[in-house]
């Protein structure tokens, strides 16, 4: 059986890897002339570092990475609402890693040209269609200078090429992004640790002003400063979609931050100091009746683009790699392993896809703004909002992305 994965990201290394794991040749094609340390930070969420585990690489992310001790909320004038123990601190088997997503993705190429040969793991080939006839799939490609390479045929074909995967346009032609107003500015600086050095901070609320901030490198520089990166979100309605290809600029949104001045973080340095802004728009994809046509099918972004909000992207589609890769395992007919998948992750995945609109994470500090009518509280957010209520918020949401404590230890 001929498997061809499309798009060497993590979704689809780790589906590369697994199906290597069972036995199971595969071949990777990937647009990038040459696989490049880029990005931001991740935060590799206990699902996410359990399968990561299974796959044979924890060791290595580990050693590349911050182990989160704690998760904390505040609003938007440094107030704290809410804390709560991250990965092995809060029971799980697994930690929590904050860590550089370029090294992830890294690691993830260097085991898939390892084990399965280099020769498996196919560079500079950007997917230009697809075609099924008589039980195959024929894939075009094109080189990094547009031009046509030969075709390639394969008896099964999993898209793993992204939010704007060519392969999930082919099926639904008239598709796009859905943006709501939202735009991102992500960056990372050199900087003292924050509260612990192992903190996972949520600040503000995206119609006031969001940071998320969290430590990806511990001492980066000999001088115990760690690489901090963060990122900013904010909602105005009349803005239009920033784009993934430009850099940040700081007029564009630290004027939202200016007053941000907290006795254990100043915001606006946080941010002015970065050595690097990129900005993105805060996307999803309404959520499809059906991901597999055939001997076809789509896997993480390509199958359920989500807001970047929980952390949830990569976890998804690494349960999404490990989930087909076993069914593929069992053996029969492979069309009908690719249907058994569609049907046990397309419903969880659009539940994420749900949630992450209406009530992610962070409606904790949303909860606690509109309890204060928006305004700072006078004493302490006890006064307002228990802590088991607060506890309960962020004990549903793990619920929903499948990382309750209940099922990843």
């Amino acid at each position: 059986m001929r498997i061809a994965i499309v798009g060497g990201g993590i979704g689809g290394l780790a589906l590369a890897l697994g199906l290597h794991q069972r036995g199971i040749p595969c071949d990777v094609y990937e647009g990038v002339p040459e696989v490049k340390e880029l990005g931001v930070g991740i935060t590799l969420l206990p699902h996410a570092v359990r399968e990561l585990a299974a796959l044979g690489v924890q060791p290595q992310l580990e050693a590349l990475g911050i182990e989160n001790l704690e998760s904390v909320f505040f609003n938007r004038w440094g107030q704290f609402i809410y804390r709560e123990p991250r990965g092995r601190h809060a029971g799980y088997g697994v930690p929590e890693i904050g860590m550089h997503r370029g090294k992830l993705h890294g690691v993830l190429y260097q085991a898939a040209v390892e084990r399965l040969g280099a020769q498996h793991v196919h560079l500079g080939h950007r997917c230009t269609g697809v075609q099924q006839e008589g039980g195959q799939v024929t894939l075009g490609f094109s080189d990094p200078q547009g031009r046509a390479r030969e075709p390639v045929r394969a008896d099964l074909v999993v898209a793993c090429d992204g939010v704007n995967s060519t392969v999930r346009r082919q099926f639904y032609p008239g598709e796009q992004p859905a943006f709501a107003g939202i735009n991102t500015w992500r960056g990372v600086t050199v900087h003292p640790p924050i509260l612990t050095g192992k903190t996972y901070m949520r600040i503000g609320s995206i119609d006031t002003g969001k940071m998320v901030v969290y430590p990806i490198v511990d001492d980066v520089d000999g001088r115990g400063n760690q690489l901090v990166n963060w990122t900013a979100e904010i909602r105005r309605a009349e803005s239009g979609m920033n784009d993934w290809n430009k850099p940040g600029r700081l007029e564009d949104f630290l004027p939202v931050y200016r007053e941000w001045k907290f006795d254990w973080l100043d915001v606006p340095r946080l941010i002015a100091t970065a050595s690097e802004i990129l900005e993105y728009p805060m996307v999803d994809k309404d959520p499809v009746p059906q991901w597999t046509f055939g001997r076809v099918t789509l896997l993480g972004d390509a199958a359920h683009p989500m807001y970047p909000r929980g952390s949830n992207g990569s976890a998804q589609a690494l349960i999404d790699a490990s989930t087909l890769a076993g069914l593929l395992a069992e053996g029969g007919d492979p069309a009908a392993a690719l249907r058994r998948y569609e049907a046990v992750r397309l419903p969880a995945t659009a539940k994420v896809v749900e949630t992450n609109r209406t009530v992610p994470p962070d409606f904790i500090i949303m909860k606690a703004d509109a309890l204060s009518g928006g305004r700072p509280f006078p004493g302490s957010i006890d006064d307002l909002v228990s802590q088991e209520e607060l506890q309960r918020i962020s004990d549903d949401y793990k619920r929903v992305a499948g990382f309750a404590l209940e099922k990843a230890k």
